[in-house]
């Protein structure tokens, strides 16, 4: 991996990226600057919780803050672009709003890359992608493909980027793979950095490991929901990130809280109407009730989170929206914290 070892330092100087920053939205407590002041956020959590949600409201929130953000999805997903209403990305960076650019990265089309600047003589080049042999052993090779997208992640963060023509930007977003293959995704810089003891490969992934482990510069964003279990997870996650991979983890989100509606007198007289004989009146105040019973335990559930994790824990609302787009996002984005 030559081409991504010999570069200038790993991240940009924090002068370059307080440029260009405007006053903060009025009403809206800015993040506090250790968080999206770094240069690369991971958005992980149990799969269905609202990962690419959280992850398109964090870039909203830092690209109307100044900042040139990235969101970068992986295995090739395009939930991002549908939020957007765009078509595919693709292997592109595309601009989705001012300040504010998307990519799906395809593992095959990051291999290609990452061979092309390590190849310098073109013949070479084409001949290795005609190898049967060749495409054999790249997809036999396990963990190949997280490695080299990690490699792609750290390459869209250099001030010195290896693709030409390539902008700076002053924040990377991920939306990192679930739970359950998103530690392992993490992990394999250091996996290959062990398996190949010397030479460049070995080099290249130590430079990888240590680009995910800078707690100043790299961090994570748990997103949970306010469900037992969701709950369980992010804790166990949470200890795994710190303890397994050593990276920062920065937030906890909880997502999809209902808003508490009723006080207390409110909800003992919505009891009684529920056991009422209008129907129409019982039919509202069973609704009502159900709800009021739901956002009671989804905040024993926030207790419960604030109690077992180490880091910050932020809320973000249930939106009674059948898709959420854009203008949600932007709703959401005002929340974090």
């Amino acid at each position: 991996m030559r081409g991504y070892s010999q570069s200038p330092p790993l991240f940009l100087p924090r002068r370059e990226i307080a440029r260009n920053h405007p006053t903060p939205l009025t009403g809206i407590a800015p993040i506090p600057p250790d968080f999206l002041d770094k240069r690369l956020i991971f958005v992980t959590g149990k799969g269905g919780v609202g990962k690419t949600t959280v992850a398109v409201a964090l870039g909203l929130r830092a690209a109307k803050a100044g900042k040139r953000t990235i969101v970068c999805e992986v295995a090739s997903q395009e939930h991002a672009s549908r939020i957007f209403t765009h078509t595919e990305v693709g292997f592109h960076e595309v601009e989705m709003q001012e300040n504010l650019w998307s990519i799906s990265i395809d593992p095959d089309e990051s291999m290609r890359e990452y061979v092309l600047l390590q190849l310098k003589v073109r013949a070479m080049r084409d001949l290795l992608f005609r190898s049967r042999i060749f495409s054999y052993l790249a997809a036999a090779t396990p963990g190949l493909k997280e490695l080299v997208t990690i490699g792609k992640i750290w390459e869209l963060a250099q001030l010195d980027r290896k693709v030409k023509s390539g902008r700076k930007y002053d924040l990377v977003i991920v939306d990192a793979p679930a739970t359950g293959h998103g530690i392992g995704f993490l992990q394999t810089p250091r996996t290959f950095a062990n398996i190949a003891r010397v030479g460049p490969i070995h080099s290249q992934a130590q430079t990888l490991d240590r680009f995910i482990t800078d707690h100043e510069h790299t961090g994570t964003a748990i997103v949970a929901l306010p469900e037992e279990m969701p709950v369980n997870e992010s804790a166990a996650l949470e200890e795994e990130l710190r303890s397994e991979v050593g990276i920062a983890v920065d937030r906890v989100y909880l997502n999809g809280l209902y808003p508490e509606r009723f006080d207390k007198e409110e909800a003992e007289r919505l009891a009684e109407l529920a056991g009422g004989e209008n129907g129409a009146v019982r039919a509202a105040a069973r609704a009502a009730t159900s709800e009021l019973g739901r956002a009671r335990s989804q905040r024993a559930q926030l207790a419960r989170l604030r109690r077992r994790v180490q880091a910050p824990v932020k809320t973000l609302p249930f939106l009674f929206e059948p898709e959420l787009g854009v203008a949600e996002a932007q709703q959401l984005a005002r929340r974090l914290g």
